[in-house]
């Protein structure tokens, strides 16, 4: 018998319709047509000068909108419209913040944002970190002497500072909890601190919390503890006492 073909499901369309670079005549002489074809759909619309973007926005009527802006501050400053009717209504905000940021129009004041999109560039920072890290231990390894001295050179004039080398043994796991949330790191011989399961890698315990917490600033050595032979989590803080 033969075996049933799987049927794969479309995914569905967000812009379901579009109108783009018409004339703004079209609201005087055809403003009814206008109508039939925005009436009941929300949607983007963006405005230009020519060929040039002069201001995006989001309507739940776009009809009504974009013809306002004929008579509002905006009047005189545009000359043609584009429209693009959204499926759903909970992703427009999204997508106007994303059409603002990437071309932040002379006519719009504020700047689009992305409240739950993580910022990348400390994970991009960390990681990059990494690579050089990584790059230098090959470079010292490979046994080649003169290679190894311009290493060496780099990295005295850069010096890193990571203030757990030698306070904890190496490949030890730290750990934190912030707002009910458990986070965990392990550091490593060298005094690097790699976040689990990220693999963001830190040099202080003051970035790796930062890191986690999403805050500016934050004491790290009163964040993380670390498990003693008994068991007991103890703060990081209580090795530099050990040891000053």
């Amino acid at each position: 018998m033969a075996k049933a073909k799987k049927k794969t499901r479309k995914a569905r369309t967000i812009i379901t319709g579009h109108l783009e670079k018409i004339g703004s005549n079209v609201f005087d002489d055809y403003s009814s047509v206008i109508t039939d074809l925005s009436k009941g759909h929300q949607g983007i619309y963006a405005l230009y000068k020519k060929d040039r973007l002069y201001y995006v926005g989001l309507a739940s009527n776009l009809k009504g909108r974009i013809n306002a802006h004929k008579k509002d501050k905006h009047q005189g400053k545009w000359t043609h419209f584009s429209l693009y009717i959204i499926r759903q209504e909970e992703h427009i905000k999204e997508i106007e913040s994303l059409v603002l940021r990437i071309s932040y129009p002379k006519g719009n004041s504020v700047k689009g944002k992305l409240n739950r999109s993580r910022d990348l560039r400390p994970l991009l920072k960390s990681k990059l970190k990494a690579e050089l890290e990584k790059k230098y231990d090959e470079i010292i390894g490979g046994g080649k002497k003169e290679i190894v001295k311009s290493a060496n050179k780099k990295m005295k004039a850069g010096k890193i500072e990571r203030p757990l080398k030698g306070l904890l043994k190496g490949w030890q796991r730290i750990y934190c909890t912030y707002k009910g949330n458990n986070y965990k790191a392990k550091v490593l011989p060298n005094g690097v601190i790699e976040l689990i399961p990220s693999k963001e890698r830190f040099d202080s315990p003051s970035m790796a919390g930062i890191a986690v917490v999403k805050k500016k600033t934050i004491n790290g050595w009163k964040l993380w503890k670390y498990k003693e032979k008994n068991g007991e989590l103890v703060y990081i803080d209580t090795l530099r006492k050990y040891n000053s």
